[in-house]
């Protein structure tokens, strides 16, 4: 008789501008059989954004429903905007046996690992601070104040690593990439 495998589901997580998105975006081209869950936010779109691929983008009202009703796993406030992770969705494809990911802060990773016992949570460090504080101020898509927010927020996130099962330093897309997917991978036979 075979063993049943059980999909456990994986958090990514790290200081703003460590690279996340993008070390995503290369897994998931090359491993589309990794299921990347779409969070909602109350953030305008950045350019190139679209609906339902990035984000959900959301009114804080609508968000405000989400939250009432319990339809989302974890959510938190960060720069001034709200952003959470569709419940039901993460469910069905845990359930159906599809490697999930969560893209999310640090405030979700806590929630996740409160409310989904046996997650993974992984953590993506930046080689070194002065590269971290490079990338923020390079994006050139944030006033000054929020880039200042962020900068705040990434030396309160830097501090909470030993909280996660694993740490992963973005010194390059794909070599980390492939370390993610590896502990994915390995995770599943638990």
């Amino acid at each position: 008789m075979a063993a049943e495998v059980r999909q456990r589901l994986t958090v990514l997580s790290g200081p703003s501008g460590v690279g996340k998105s993008t070390v995503v975006a290369h897994m998931r081209k090359v491993h589309p059989e990794v299921w990347l869950s779409v969070s909602a936010t109350t953030r305008k779109p950045r350019p190139g954004e679209r609906h339902g691929v990035q984000y959900y983008f959301v009114t804080d009202e609508e968000f405000d429903r989400l939250i009432a009703d319990g339809e989302l796993l974890e959510w938190a406030e960060f720069a001034g905007n709200r952003y959470g992770t569709p419940r039901a969705e993460v469910l069905k494809r845990l359930e159906s046996g599809e490697p999930v990911l969560l893209e999310i802060d640090l405030q979700g990773a806590r929630q996740v690992k409160e409310s989904m016992e046996g997650s993974q949570l992984v953590f993506l460090a930046p080689p070194s601070w002065d590269e971290l504080v490079r990338r923020l101020t390079g994006r050139g898509t944030e006033s000054p104040e929020v880039i200042e927010r962020r900068l705040a927020a990434a030396k309160v996130e830097l501090a909470a690593e030993s909280e996660f099962d694993t740490t992963l330093v973005n010194t390059s897309v794909e070599d980390v990439a492939r370390e993610l997917l590896a502990l994915m991978t390995v995770s599943t036979g638990e």
